[in-house]
């Protein structure tokens, strides 16, 4: 179904709000993607970001404006974990089937790429102008250098909020009567480090694997770049007896990455100088309803539920969000305020069930992938898969290798986890895990739950 033309303002040219744009243009509407930061193609990237790791959702949603191709260009596919746990030679774990990878992606080449693209359709950027304050009902937005300083007027039929966890779009929504918000800060933080690429430019490490260092209740992680290099990062607490507040001293961070990470700190290009260097970033899990406003304002991605990033499906959420919406365009045409109500009620349930699976992530990464009995369940639960594909899907590969709601994904996987309690307490599991008489009880414990899980 066809749209009339609209005059569109979004707020924030990241990832979410520069691929918004694309899909909006190619239904005929005039957009300005409107930006409180410099053009991040004219600056050096901020040493904050965490590599992205695009999978099948991500890929649907560019797939649908003909990018797909195109953004794998600047991809690296990861078919498996690598992991580097203490004590223990190195060992791999596959993501999922043969040709099943996640990608890793430089998010500062990303959004570099995605604003170019957004220009070509003709999108108009305006960097360095902080949108302060929104009429909601009016779609009015202004802007300026400051918050007590001058401000410009802009009149717009509809304004999309892309403007990440502490959006300012939310924060005047948040002012209406009935609208529902938390913040959960974890106590974690994270920062970035890098491994340079060797000489002749190619990897230090498996370059096809997601690197990761667990250590209970902190990790390491590397992911690849075109360069060669690695986009690393450390996930720390901020307090406690190892944590960032005890690496004060250029000392105290080589002694640190000499006790827990030996095996790759000769890797780490200037370790010290970066470690102060780049900063020390918290992580919030941000929920919010409504989503929208009349016909007038919506938001996407971050603005309407940042997660943490130990699933890295924040920008996949994000992309699916894009996704929905264009397909509701496509079915109701102008009725906006329709095409909103829909979007937000069908994507609130999936939002709060994959900011839920992400924190959960954060455990299993850190702590679990090396944990023995933890290890043997997954080998359980994977050698049933393959004989039993119809029967049973990991919940990881719902969230990252399917479309699957994410909110169908948490509710099957809780079952499953239940069902693999009562594997794993039967006596001797170690020794016939792989028996006919496990897999006859997982098959009548499917049956017992009535779902083909």
């Amino acid at each position: 179904m066809t749209q009339t033309s609209k005059n569109i303002a979004i707020t924030g040219s990241g990832l979410i709000g520069s691929l918004l744009a694309i899909f909006l243009r190619r239904h005929g509407h005039k957009i300005t993607v409107f930006d409180r930061r410099p053009d991040i193609r004219t600056i050096k990237f901020s040493g904050r970001s965490i590599n992205l790791a695009m999978s099948n959702r991500g890929w649907n949603t560019l797939r649908q404006v003909g990018l797909e191709e195109e953004i794998k260009e600047i991809a690296i596919p990861l078919y498996r974990r690598a992991m580097h746990v203490e004590d223990k030679p190195l060992y791999f774990q596959n993501y999922g089937k043969e040709d099943e990878a996640i990608w890793s992606i430089s998010r500062g080449l990303l959004n570099k790429r995605m604003i170019e693209l957004s220009e070509a359709e003709g999108v108009e950027f305006r960097f360095n102008e902080k949108v302060w304050d929104i009429d909601l009902p009016k779609a009015q937005i202004f802007t300026g250098t400051s918050e007590k300083g001058a401000w410009k007027e802009y009149d717009f039929d509809i304004v999309f909020g892309c403007d990440g966890a502490f959006s300012r779009i939310r924060h005047k929504m948040q002012r209406r009567s009935r609208f529902d918000y938390s913040q959960d800060f974890i106590d974690v933080g994270y920062k970035e480090l890098t491994i340079p690429a060797n000489a002749d430019g190619s990897h230090k490490l498996d370059k096809n694997s997601f690197h990761i260092w667990p250590r209970e209740t902190f990790m390491f992680i590397a992911m690849p770049n075109l360069d060669g290099s690695f986009t690393c990062t450390l996930f720390l607490p901020f307090e406690g007896d190892v944590s960032f507040q005890k690496l004060g001293t250029k000392k105290e961070v080589i002694d640190f990455f000499e006790s827990y990470f030996p095996d790759v700190i000769e890797d780490i290009g200037n370790l010290t100088d970066d470690f102060f260097k780049n900063p020390t970033s918290a992580m919030v899990t941000m929920k919010c309803f409504p989503w929208t406003y009349w016909d007038k304002v919506a938001l996407v991605g971050d603005s309407a539920h940042a997660i943490v990033p130990f699933y890295g499906q924040g920008m996949n959420a994000g992309f699916e969000d894009i996704f929905v919406l264009n397909q509701l365009i496509s079915e109701h045409g102008d009725e906006w305020e329709t095409i909103f109500d829909n979007y937000q009620r069908s994507r609130k349930p999936d939002a709060d069930a994959i900011a839920e699976l992400s924190y959960r992530n954060f455990v299993e990464m850190s702590s679990k992938t090396a944990d023995p009995k933890f290890l043997l369940q997954k080998k359980i639960e994977k050698h049933f898969a393959q004989k039993h594909p119809d029967k049973w899907i990991p919940v990881y590969s719902r969230v990252t290798f399917s479309d699957q709601p994410y909110s169908e994904a948490l509710a099957i996987g809780d079952k499953q986890e239940k069902i693999m309690q009562e594997i794993m307490a039967i006596p001797d599991i170690n020794l016939k895990w792989d028996s006919d008489e496990v897999e006859k009880r997982l098959l009548e414990l499917i049956v017992k739950n009535n779902t083909k899980i």
